[in-house]
């Protein structure tokens, strides 16, 4: 990472006992513990952690490159208050391109249209609405205001950045496959915890205020 581009570099972390704690610490970046588990929550964390006017989050799985972070600034200065790293836009690369079948990018696109379809009303509709890889501004993340608990958290952005009418964008990101590790979202219980935030978004009505 491009340390010294950036006010603060901190990692959250949701109970790892791998040594990646004691690694980062003497790499001289600090580690601190979620106050809840989930994904909702890690972000919520860096939230609080901030005294920054935007966040950048960045998961060092070694499938998307560094450097890309160093594109936030410009749309956060631009007035964006939702930027999203894209793997699925002209430019990108997703890591199912080199197949026939690619059930993940399709499902990640058709959700994505999907949230547009039924909340935007202008702006820009993200096509990468599951990528963590992204950065917001603390106003808009407060604005946005998403749960802390679940694993719903780049979808809600998305869907309450369109329901509030907030400035949005991405710019295109090459992800590779992993070299290492296994992802802890499987594709069906995700996607019906997923499909469950957009049911519960519906009930509260298209029209109805963020709380």
């Amino acid at each position: 990472l491009p340390r010294d581009r950036f006010e603060e570099i901190y990692a959250i972390d949701g109970g790892s006992t791998d040594g990646t704690n004691e690694y980062l610490t003497t790499m001289g970046i600090p580690v601190y513990r979620q106050t809840k588990r989930g994904l909702n929550a890690a972000y919520h964390s860096a939230y609080e952690r901030s005294h920054c006017d935007a966040i950048v989050v960045f998961f060092p799985k070694g499938t998307t490159p560094p450097d890309d972070v160093l594109q936030f600034r410009p749309l956060f200065e631009s007035g964006c208050a939702l930027v999203v790293a894209s793997r699925n836009i002209r430019g990108a690369r997703n890591e199912e391109d080199a197949r026939w079948i690619k059930p993940r990018k399709w499902s990640v696109i058709t959700l994505g249209f999907l949230a547009a379809a039924i909340w935007r009303r202008e702006g820009y509709w993200i096509r990468d609405v599951l990528h963590g890889f992204k950065g917001f501004t603390r106003e808009g993340f407060a604005k946005m205001n998403p749960s802390d608990q679940g694993l719903s958290i780049d979808l809600e952005l998305a869907v309450r950045s369109y329901r509030l009418r907030l400035k949005r964008a991405e710019f295109p990101t090459r992800e590779v496959p992993r070299g290492h590790g296994q992802t802890r979202f499987k594709a069906m219980p995700t996607g019906i915890k997923l499909l469950g935030f957009l049911w519960a978004e519906l009930r509260r009505g298209v029209g109805s205020p963020v709380a």
